[in-house]
């Protein structure tokens, strides 16, 4: 398959769901990334319907991830609507597991120790006080950390919301005493790369992440995400509500947060044993 007509397909791809379906750039460059894949796969640029059926149910049985699959079905969708000849492909049940392998208090407390600098500590201190997403870290301005109220102002986060996120008066001080040593402007990036001074990039900040836990002897992997789960599973434990945890992640239903509840049942015990009915 030619390298550079597929490239060329796929920018043009791009530019219909940003401007006619008015879709994020996270969400598009998804999309992009699954089209790619699966038209090297098929070796052809305009698949039939059936070269796409085939090719859904070759995901299933390999068992790529729900995510994979539903988000290759939808970029599929989009993708023949571009191309005058829409297909509806269905989804498969969602499974409900168990969140597991979340990082304890003090597995976070370590990796943050791990930082080798003070930059290098403030995004890892960002990510785990406020829970806020990769992208929404990197996106990060200067004048959006409210260091008096203790707080972060993400703009445009997934599904183009604004909100608040809570951090620490000990994750403040951490991002004053960053920014004493790299000073910059109020609409300046909060984060950016030394030399060049270019925004980071979620690939950057999940390297930070990993060498940071790697240099903490954490056996496991771990990635920007998954501080966003620990913190969310360690305020559970410490007995907050699931509207602390919705508004504090930003999710859209409660069904979302109930996710973490299900996930710790030492909390519902917990719970049971102080609300349980004394019958002997």
């Amino acid at each position: 398959m030619d390298r550079e007509k597929l490239e060329k397909q796929v920018r043009k791809f791009e530019e219909y769901m940003m401007v006619d379906k008015g879709l994020s750039e996270i969400t598009v460059e998804g999309y992009c990334r699954c089209i790619s894949i699966a038209l090297r796969r098929i070796r052809k640029f305009i698949p039939d319907h059936e070269d796409i059926r085939q090719y859904v149910l070759w995901l299933m049985k390999e068992r790529y991830s729900y995510s994979h699959i539903v988000n290759s079905s939808l970029a599929f969708e989009h993708y023949t609507t571009f191309k005058g000849d829409p297909i509806k492909l269905g989804r498969p049940k969602k499974p409900r597991r168990l969140l597991k392998d979340v990082l304890s208090e003090s597995e976070i407390s370590r990796i943050i120790c791990s930082a080798k600098n003070v930059r290098q500590k403030a995004m890892l201190c960002v990510l785990a006080y406020s829970g806020i997403r990769n992208s929404e870290l990197c996106n990060l301005r200067v004048c959006d950390v409210d260091i008096g109220n203790n707080r972060i102002r993400i703009h445009s986060g997934k599904n183009f919301k604004d909100r608040y996120a809570n951090i620490t008066g000990e994750c403040a001080k951490v991002i004053v005493e960053y920014l004493r040593s790299y000073p910059r402007d109020d609409d300046a990036q909060l984060f950016t790369t030394i030399v060049k001074k270019n925004p980071l990039a979620t690939g950057d900040l999940r390297k930070h992440v990993r060498v940071s836990s790697r240099r903490a002897n954490i056996e496991r992997r771990v990635y920007p995400h998954l501080l966003r789960h620990s913190l969310a599973t360690n305020l559970l434990i410490r007995g907050a509500s699931l509207i602390t945890i919705k508004d504090q992640l930003g999710h859209d239903h409660y069904e979302t947060s109930l996710y973490y509840l299900r996930s710790i049942p030492q909390r519902a015990k917990a719970e049971y044993n102080f609300c349980r009915p004394s019958y002997l």
